[in-house]
């Protein structure tokens, strides 16, 4: 009989091996102790000593090579096939079954005899029942009674949950019984002497390619994925029936435990990962904790050797390093906007996180929160950055750089996190282009999840509605007189809108006003990236943008303007924000304004040495050629601030200029006519009289009721509704079953419906022939408004917003004497050069809020040809290619647009 060589693989039963071959391990057959039979592991319940008869021989064959002599073979009754019986010599030279009788793990079979037909079998035979009886009578192994060889096994966890709770933290001895994949193993788990389980485990950190199985909902066969049997061999080699100790660290979705397997040399999800046999997967990162750097760094080396799965393994570009940045703005909690001392300001996501989300109505209302706690932290500081990779190109997103920012030694992004100001996002399989703190993040998350911080608390935050201060000018006046007391206002430079003109937020108040810097002039920066400039406005803006936006500031309010804007002194790190303009070059000062102010000596002085050192606006500064300007000043006449034709290209079609100066004071809501006062002797007469008009309404004597009923068109005194004061005012039409009538304040031009109790006699010495009505009615020239109502509104608000209230020079065109003398007029702001791109009629046709006329009048045509009508149709063609306003539907040939255009 020949003596062979194997490894054995396993142990099934006390008496029972899987054997390999030594030359190819994929080689397998099962092998039987002769004459033996060992106690049986069964689900239904194992026979006494059965686990402990199947370990001795585990402990002293797993994994090793033996010698094996066949003695007999008995054919299997399911199958046919012949079963090897023998013996197995160990490299210690002790012999298998002996050494198991010998020790009262193995019984004798009923009848061995009738198989010992050898010599070498016969003379075992004698060797096997003296051993056994020694055994017995020293109660050895299974002769030691059935009651302590009982072992309770589990083959099903009823709560997986609960037992993962019982025993994290907790290390547990175990034997792998079986090995699926190379991330999914069966193990018996030693709970207790006495008691065993046997469940599936996924193990922690590592994802396997699967291997070739059969599918049990239709029984086809599904194939191996890539590198699958080969992950299945390089475990079932290391870990196959080895003892190991387990780390239950959770559960997975599907109920499955999910734990740490460690094999006496270390973890096995490390030596897969080194093997590239297997990726790591983030959903377990939390469960390790730190434990999962050292997977990464094992699947970085696999990446690196580009072993198994990662053969085709394209590195990605290294970063540039660390690179030294200043926080510019926030845009997002994880969007923001820096500049490095050398580069331009660019926009950069925060690696691996995520702001609350728009959309989910319960991580949105801490949206603010997140931004302001980051805005708080960076803005204006320097930070360094480390570029991680570059988030692809998506609809409606162009490709961004993500980076991890380190602020004092701490990840910003983590610092989000850890508050529940962020989330952690999910990356693909293969997205390497991640935080290197990935793990750090994902453990805060859960951590600020289960402490219910920020986004994640049950509570949303209290929302209250913020309130725009300048909203109105009567809002405007009566916040800045509580300002003006308060002087130092702590405030937020939310937006800038040009180099003296913000929005600040005042978040004591839960406010926001727009500021505009007093004694000084800005140049204005286009409006869109088709608008020109004035010299040095970007300049401006930009700098106003580097220096103020988002910072804390100090206002101190001085005043208002027209149009509720708040005048004053704004402070960026205790210092006036206008002097540093002013140093700069890029403001002027307004003398008038400055000789008033406090601060006038420094905006003085700022001025100056920009002029000395050439600096912006001042470029080309010549000390004697200004002196020979305000020489000629003084001497030119007077040409009402402009020495354009504003009208035909040649002297010969040269029209008379009437410049009038005007202050609006109603815009009609549906005809977008507006009423002005002409300023001059007219206005000044007006204020004498409604000082003393007020007065006499306040006397007792003077406040009879009207003694009939109102007539359309008679002249009375009216107490409007908004602030109690009595005006001069029409009657227009009367309701006499309501008692009320639509009357047009004659000085302003505004109306509205009041009850008869609110009317009162014009008193003779009011009437208009001692001063006539003084608002005019005017049309903005050449141009055609829509017909739809909400293009008729959007107009409404434009010119509500930027003209009304304000004091406008007006070029008057044409006087409709057929149209009660309506004036057709170009507006122009009183304090801008009047050049025909800067008119309030280009604005609004740039804006797509109206279109140049088509068909001109004949007082129109005598415009044909001139700078007016040029510049006009010039802002429409910018208007109609960018589809800004009326335009957004399609080209102005386009029947849809033109109903609503015309």
């Amino acid at each position: 009989m020949s003596i062979h060589q194997a490894m054995v693989k396993s142990v099934l039963s006390g008496d029972t091996v899987i054997l390999t071959s030594t030359k190819n391990p994929r080689q397998e057959r099962t092998f039987c102790l002769a004459f033996v039979n060992a106690p049986r592991l069964r689900r239904e319940g194992d026979e006494p000593h059965a686990f402990e008869s199947r370990d001795f021989l585990r402990k002293l064959l797993v994994g090793k090579v033996v010698q094996f002599q066949v003695l007999y073979n008995i054919p299997l009754s399911s199958s046919g096939q012949l079963r090897d019986y023998g013996t197995l010599v160990l490299q210690s030279g002790q012999t298998l079954p002996r050494l198991a009788v010998a020790e009262g793990w193995l019984k004798l079979r009923d009848d061995p005899g009738k198989n010992a037909e050898s010599d070498t079998a016969k003379t075992l035979l004698e060797k096997l029942r003296t051993e056994e009886a020694e055994a017995k009578a020293a109660s050895k192994g299974v002769w030691a009674g059935k009651e302590e060889g009982k072992l309770e096994t589990k083959y099903e966890l009823s709560d997986p949950k609960a037992f993962a709770d019982e025993w994290r933290g907790k290390p547990i001895d175990g034997i792998v019984e079986r090995v699926l994949t190379g991330d999914r193993l069966i193990l018996r788990l030693k709970v207790k002497p006495d008691q065993h389980v046997q469940t599936m485990v996924l193990v922690a950190g590592i994802r396997a390619p699967s291997t070739k199985r059969t599918n049990p909902s239709d029984g086809k066969e599904q194939e191996a994925e890539d590198f699958g049997e080969e992950a299945h061999f390089f475990v079932e080699q290391r870990l196959l029936q080895r003892g190991i100790s387990v780390n239950i660290l959770g559960v997975s979705p599907q109920g499955q435990l999910v734990a740490s397997v460690m094999h006496p040399n270390g973890s096995i999800a490390e030596f897969i990962l080194r093997e590239g046999l297997a990726r790591c997967v983030d959903h377990h990162s939390v469960m390790l904790g730190g434990e999962m750097a050292k997977l990464r760094d094992a699947e970085k080396l696999a990446k690196s050797k580009k072993r198994g799965l990662f053969q085709g393994h394209v590195p990605t570009k290294a970063s540039g390093g660390d690179s030294d940045v200043t926080v510019t703005r926030v845009q997002t909690a994880d969007t923001i906007y820096v500049r490095s001392k050398t580069g331009p300001e660019k926009r950069v996501n925060l690696s691996s996180i995520r702001q609350p989300k728009p959309g989910d109505p319960k991580q949105a209302p801490f949206q603010a929160e997140a931004k302001e706690f980051l805005r708080k932290r960076l803005i204006g500081k320097h930070i360094k950055m480390t570029i991680d990779g570059k988030k692809a190109a998506s609809e409606g997103y162009e490709e961004r750089e993500v980076a991890t920012f380190v602020q004092n030694s701490k990840n910003v992004a983590l610092q989000l996190v850890e508050s529940g100001y962020a989330s952690v996002i999910r990356h693909r399989r293969d997205d390497d282009d991640r935080s290197p703190q990935y793990d750090e993040l994902l453990a805060a998350e859960e951590a600020a999840q289960k402490e219910k911080k920020g986004m994640w608390s049950e509570k949303p935050p209290a929302s209250k509605a913020m309130v725009d201060y300048s909203e109105s000018l009567q809002k405007a006046k009566v916040q800045a007189s509580v300002m003006q007391r308060q002087k130092k206002v702590p405030g937020i430079v939310d937006f800038v809108k040009g180099g003296s003109r913000f929005t600040v937020l005042i978040p004591r108040e839960n406010a926001k006003l727009t500021f505009v810097l007093s004694c000084i002039r800005a140049p204005r920066s286009a409006r869109s990236p088709s608008d020109p400039s004035e010299p040095f406005g970007q300049e401006a803006h930009d700098f106003a943008n580097r220096k103020c936006m988002q910072r804390d500031v100090e206002i101190d309010v001085e005043g208002t303007d027209k149009v509720g804007g708040f005048i004053g002194t704004l402070f960026v790190n205790r210092e006036n924000f206008a002097k540093l303009l002013l140093e700069e070059g890029l403001a002027t000062v307004h003398a008038y304004s400055a000789e008033q102010s406090a601060h006038g000596p420094e905006l003085f002085a700022a001025e100056k040495k920009a002029k000395e050192a050439r600096k912006g606006l001042w470029h080309d500064y010549d000390p004697s050629a200004e002196e020979g300007e305000e020489d000629q000043d003084a001497s030119a006449p007077a040409t009402n601030g402009t020495a354009a034709t504003n009208g035909a290209s040649t002297p010969s079609q040269a029209r008379k200029l009437d410049y009038r100066e005007t202050v609006i004071t109603h815009v009609d809501p549906l005809t977008l006519r507006l009423k002005f006062q002409l300023i001059g002797t007219g206005t000044g007469a007006l204020e004498e009289m409604m000082s003393k008009f007020r007065s006499f309404h306040l006397s007792a004597a003077n406040k009879a009721p009207l003694p009939n009923p109102p007539k359309a068109g008679d002249f009375v005194a009216a107490r409007f509704s908004e602030d109690g004061s009595w005006y001069r005012a029409r009657v227009r039409r009367n309701d006499r079953e309501a008692k009320t009538s639509e009357v047009v304040y004659v000085d302003y031009g505004n109306e509205e419906k009041l009850p008869w109790a609110e009317l009162r006699t014009l008193a003779p010495q009011f009437d208009t022939k001692t001063l006539k009505p003084q608002a005019q009615e005017a049309v903005l020239a050449f141009l055609q408004w829509p017909t739809a109502k909400e293009y008729i509104a959007d107009a409404y608000a434009y010119l509500n917003e930027n003209v009304n209230g304000r004091e406008m020079v007006a070029s008057v065109e044409y006087t409709d004497t057929k149209d009660n003398g309506v004036l057709h007029v170009v507006l122009f702001s009183k304090d801008l050069d009047r050049g025909v791109t800067e008119s309030v009629n280009a604005d609004v046709v740039g804006e797509g809020l109206a279109v140049v006329k088509r068909s001109l009048k004949g007082w129109e045509k005598g415009a044909e040809g001139g700078e007016v009508l040029k510049g006009l149709r010039e802002r429409e063609a910018k208007a109609k290619e960018e589809r800004v306003g009326g335009w957004e539907y399609g080209e102005f040939g386009d029947d849809e647009v033109v109903d609503k255009l015309r």
